[in-house]
């Protein structure tokens, strides 16, 4: 068992990482508004939102599953997130069952894939041929549909119909290459600039703290 003062910098170390993916997910969403301003169609009006059902048949785009009352959750189809580097602009935001959402994150949380070179393709491509016997996301898909010819098929057709929908959006289909060039390096450097001057910060401040001590010096 760890003991306290190792939790604390286990702790100290997760929250760094924590408020670095998050201004990583703000630059990405800032970004995402700049570069989407004059696009015609608006990610967050209801006219996506009825393009999007439609095209899916109100259906989450992973597994098939009628999406009803809560059980929805606004999905990024590339993860926004310092691995993926996802816009929040049409054709790349879906709607999907929260289970699927969930469960996707192993794949968007990869900084190298094995299986496909997006993390969506990844997660449609665990249909238990290819990876190591207790792969979670294999093992997800198999409960989902457990004949393997059947798996295999369905993956292979829903992985087809998310890259229609997304070929219907010429404005993002313009901007990928760039972003696939240039945004992991711009991410990674972001990410780790922000855990250094949270440190900085840190040290600088209990170093101020330990000089105004009644007992210093």
């Amino acid at each position: 068992m760890k003991d306290a003062s190792a939790q604390l910098r286990t702790a100290t170390r997760r929250a760094k990482s924590d408020v670095a993916n998050k201004l990583v997910s703000m630059f990405l969403h800032e970004l995402s508004r700049r570069v989407s301003h004059d696009w015609p169609l608006k990610v967050d009006g209801e006219e996506y939102e009825r393009v999007v059902r439609d095209a899916f048949q109100n259906r989450c785009p992973y597994c098939l599953r009628q999406l009803s009352g809560a059980d929805w959750v606004v999905e990024h189809l590339d993860g926004m997130n310092r691995c993926r580097a996802g816009l929040h602009v049409p054709g790349n935001v879906v709607v999907a069952c929260k289970k699927c959402n969930s469960e996707k994150r192993r794949d968007d949380s990869q900084p190298t894939l094995s299986l496909a070179a997006s993390g969506w393709e990844s997660f449609l491509s665990h249909d238990g041929t290819r990876c190591r016997p207790l792969c979670q996301s294999c093992v997800y898909w198999k409960t989902v549909w457990p004949d393997e010819a059947d798996r295999q098929r369905i993956m292979a057709e829903n992985l087809e119909r998310i890259r229609l929908f997304r070929a219907r959006f010429t404005e993002f289909q313009a901007l990928i290459p760039s972003l696939v060039e240039t945004m992991p390096k711009t991410l990674a450097k972001l990410y780790l600039d922000c855990q250094q001057f949270a440190e900085n910060e840190i040290s600088a401040l209990l170093e101020r703290f330990d000089e105004g001590r009644p007992d210093a010096g």
